[in-house]
């Protein structure tokens, strides 16, 4: 019979074994991964491949693929001529090519098992008055180091890499066992239906990693949801005559953008109004005002800072900086007068919904739901304000939808009554699980110099969410301002050759 000294110093050596194993475990698998076949794949593709992917990328961008509300995609004639851009280039590179109206599959080999690669062809809208160039010309030179065009980053530049990537593999004739399958989806942007129904028929890819995000990889995504409501007309104050009022409030461009322009009219104008909102603006880091008179209103117009609107914190947004330049005395209830009263009374100039009844929350890893001002429209019923809304896990559908309408109500009651009240939102998403995430880091780590980086949650949405074992994997570093649907959109030449890289090893890796 063993004495308790004697089982002390079994289990303690046990434990000493077990240590041992996990640590050379832990070591070999560091070791592999990347593999010097990865590697050099790697190094390989962005020594040849460091001209062609710029070319390549600048041929994506040339098309406008932006949604045309009138015209399904698979219709459009913009994105018909990017989709047999595409299929020239896979003809080329020596890939397969599928169009499936909607989607596109660029594929590599031939096995049962497949590896995807999950991106998007479709862009946001744009305003090419605030470009130095088109918007749909790569842009080399007004920026030197900068590519810029509407889907550099958000979602053509991953593209064209993960074409040389695959191409980069074929090249070193690796000696891979499974499929790889680029899809491109031509309606991430503003239309998900299109792609639910091809999946309920085609079956994806057992492993996919979507390039549509941040690094090191991203496991979590926000809940995108919307609060509209209406100022309409019929409720509004009729202001005394001669009495000053805001006359006209707009601003914004699309509900995933935060807003750079807005702008307001206030008839009968004080000297000294104009000076209070002047001295207001002035305060406001990031912005910019011009005053101009007709008569005796003042038009006043905002410039902010637009940036995704799932990362609030990268933007300045002009329509709430507006409004609280705009608080310089309490106005009356006209439809534009009680849409800046609710903008300033119910958001303010944060970021997180703290002033909007009880709805403001957040979770430990995916971080605070976030709250803004995105469009507001001219109807002809009124004046229509939508407020753009990220929220992680924590509260229900249920509840959220419950405090929103409660503070709704309790505004509606000091103030006038709304119409046409939309509170919608979605579910957030998780995903911790997937195999292929310690792969995923040791690539980011081994080519980036970032020492035991972890998966992160951002407050966008990709399609990662439809795809089996999917999770995100760049285009876009941690602690770098993500320029998608800004009006400033580029990749650096530096993180897109870093990317082909990255990609390169990734896929030689997943799928050896």
């Amino acid at each position: 019979m063993e004495t308790v000294e004697t089982m002390k110093r079994t289990i303690l050596a046990s434990m000493l074994l077990a240590c041992a194993m996990y640590a050379n475990a832990a070591q070999g698998s560091s070791a592999a991964v990347p593999s010097d076949a990865a590697v050099k794949a790697a190094k390989y593709a962005v020594t040849t491949y460091r001209t062609d992917v710029v070319k390549t990328l600048t041929g994506l961008v040339s098309f406008n693929t932006v949604a045309d509300p009138k015209i399904p995609s698979d219709q459009d004639p913009q994105h018909i001529a990017f989709k047999n851009y595409l299929k020239t280039e896979t003809a080329r590179l020596g890939f397969d090519f599928a169009d499936h109206g909607w989607v596109v599959v660029i594929g590599m080999g031939k096995s049962d098992e497949r590896v995807g690669i999950v991106t998007h062809g479709d862009v946001q809208p744009v305003d090419p008055s605030k470009w130095k160039k088109s918007p749909f010309v790569l842009d080399q030179t007004s920026e030197p180091g900068k590519l810029l065009a509407r889907g550099a980053e958000d979602d053509k530049g991953p593209i064209a890499t993960a074409m040389y990537a695959m191409k980069a593999l074929k090249d070193q004739q690796l000696p891979l066992s499974k499929r790889i399958e680029l899809y491109v989806y031509m309606g991430e942007e503003s239309n998900w239906q299109p792609l639910v129904d091809f999946l309920k028929t085609h079956e994806p890819p057992q492993m996919n990693i979507t390039l549509d995000a941040e690094y090191p990889a991203v496991v979590a995504e926000k809940a995108s949801g919307t609060i509209a409501v209406t100022f309409p007309k019929a409720n509004a104050v009729v202001p005394v005559a001669g009495t000053p009022h805001v006359a006209a409030f707009a601003g914004g461009f699309f509900g995933s953008q935060i807003p750079e322009d807005a702008s307001a009219t206030i008839a009968n104008a004080s000297e000294a109004i104009e000076a209070q909102v002047r001295a207001r603006g002035a305060q406001q880091e990031g912005m910019r005002y011009t005053f101009a008179r007709k008569g005796a209103d003042l038009e006043v117009r905002a410039r902010g800072v637009s940036a995704h609107s799932s990362k609030p914190e990268d933007g300045v947004n002009a329509v709430a900086m507006l409004a609280d330049a705009l608080a310089v005395q309490p106005w009356p209830n006209t439809s534009a007068g009680a849409a800046v009263n609710y903008l300033n009374q119910m958001v303010g100039t944060g970021l997180y919904g703290e002033k909007f009844g009880n709805i403001a929350y957040r979770d430990s890893f995916m971080g605070p739901m976030t709250v803004a001002p995105t469009v507001i429209r001219q109807k002809e019923e009124g004046i229509e304000v939508s407020l753009n809304l990220r929220r992680p896990r924590g509260k229900s559908v249920e509840q959220l939808t419950g405090e929103v309408n409660a503070a709704l109500a309790a505004w509606q009651g000091r103030n006038i009554a709304l119409a046409n009240v939309t509170v919608r939102t979605g579910e957030p998403w998780l995903r911790t699980d997937a195999p292929q995430l310690p792969i995923l880091m040791n690539v980011f780590s081994y080519f980036t110099g970032m020492k035991d980086p972890k998966p992160v949650a951002i407050g966008g949405g990709t399609n990662s969410r439809l795809f089996p074992n999917a999770v995100s994997f760049g285009p876009g570093m941690p602690g770098q301002v993500y320029t998608g649907h800004s009006e400033h959109e580029f990749i650096t030449l530096k993180q897109l050759l870093l990317n082909l890289q990255m990609y390169t090893a990734v896929l030689a890796e997943l799928a050896k």
